[in-house]
């Protein structure tokens, strides 16, 4: 770990924080777990139980895992699932494996791979929080969000590479009938939205707010 200055954030420090109920470790290889992206566990849950038997006892992928709060939360909200949790990132992987084994959620299959590259058969759900920082912004950031790693931040120069790469790649990887999930950045609700229809098979169905009011989660459906 790097030394601890005045602007090393409290979750680095204490070597921990808290997400959807959970202790979930952090360092300075992973993104710290936000309050916001709570949501997006929440609507993949909404999904997963309102939908159908078939998706509620499917598969879902989470993509760009980091710490795998994601991947833990919808493991311990979703029983009945099969949860694979991927990163490009070795110590990242690393770092969820041990959280998940803290939090009694061993079964959840992590893989090493730059988002769908190495990812093999069809699921019900994807989600992510995927970086979304743009060029401009990531110079703006505060010196505590700048310790965060800027492969968990930095998402092109508009901010939207992710967001294009996997609506791009997704319909090969979900069942028909399949979900994306994905958290958004301030200000992006419209493009992503413009991103996701732009790849036919793909159909914007949902824009959820967080606390603040802010446009922060996209489901998007596959029907192709």
């Amino acid at each position: 770990m790097s030394p601890v200055t005045p602007f090393t954030p409290l979750q680095y420090i204490m070597g921990h924080t808290e997400f959807c109920g959970l202790e979930i470790k952090v360092n300075e290889d992973v993104l710290i777990p936000r309050p916001e992206t709570e949501l997006l566990v929440e609507t993949a849950v909404d999904l997963s139980e309102g939908i159908s038997q078939k998706i509620k006892d499917g598969r879902l992928l989470d993509l760009c895992t980091g710490s795998g709060c994601i991947a833990i939360a919808l493991t311990k909200k979703l029983s009945d699932c099969k949860i694979v949790a991927s990163d490009i990132s070795e110590k990242a992987l690393a770092l969820a494996g041990e959280n998940a084994k803290t939090n009694q959620a061993e079964s959840i299959e992590f893989i090493k791979s730059d988002l769908f590259s190495d990812l093999k058969g069809k699921f019900d759900i994807v989600v992510s929080n995927p970086p979304y920082i743009s060029g401009p912004e990531f110079s703006e950031l505060q010196e505590e969000v700048l310790k965060e790693p800027r492969v968990a931040l930095y998402g092109g120069e508009d901010g939207l590479d992710f967001y294009r790469r996997i609506f791009n790649d997704a319909g090969k990887f979900l069942n028909d009938g399949g979900y994306v999930v994905v958290e958004i950045g301030y200000g992006q609700s419209r493009a992503v939205k413009d991103i996701c229809e732009g790849v036919l098979g793909f159909k914007t169905v949902n824009v959820k707010k967080d606390l603040s009011g802010i446009d922060r989660v996209i489901v998007a459906k596959w029907t192709n």
